[in-house]
């Protein structure tokens, strides 16, 4: 079980999806460019069969912003987008209105 010590350690930010690629090895990923108002990074999100590029740029979206990072498939993913998946497919954890880029979310 967490403890609440194990998720403050989690750096939950408000990003905005600046640009989006097919991953050049996976036909479900998706390569993301995530603007957090003071830096940008690149993540590796599996949610190509439930969204278009173009409903994604411009998208604000909950990041984990201090995950080590890993290659997925030869691309290098410098956080992750949160997602919710039930049987209808995935969707973004998104706020409900838009937000300053970077603010902490806890």
């Amino acid at each position: 079980m967490a403890t609440i010590e194990d998720f403050k350690k989690l750096e939950l930010k408000v990003a905005e999806i600046k640009e989006v690629t097919e991953h050049p090895n996976a036909d479900r990923l998706y390569v993301i460019t995530l603007d957090l108002g003071d830096k940008t990074k690149q993540v590796v999100a599996g949610i190509r069969a439930s969204y278009t590029k173009e409903d994604l740029v411009g998208k604000q979206v909950i990041v984990v912003d201090n995950l080590e990072p890993a290659v997925l498939r030869g691309v290098e993913s410098q956080g992750m987008i949160l997602a919710a998946t039930d049987e209808a497919g995935v969707v973004v954890v998104s706020p409900v209105r838009k937000m300053k880029l970077g603010s902490i979310v806890k």
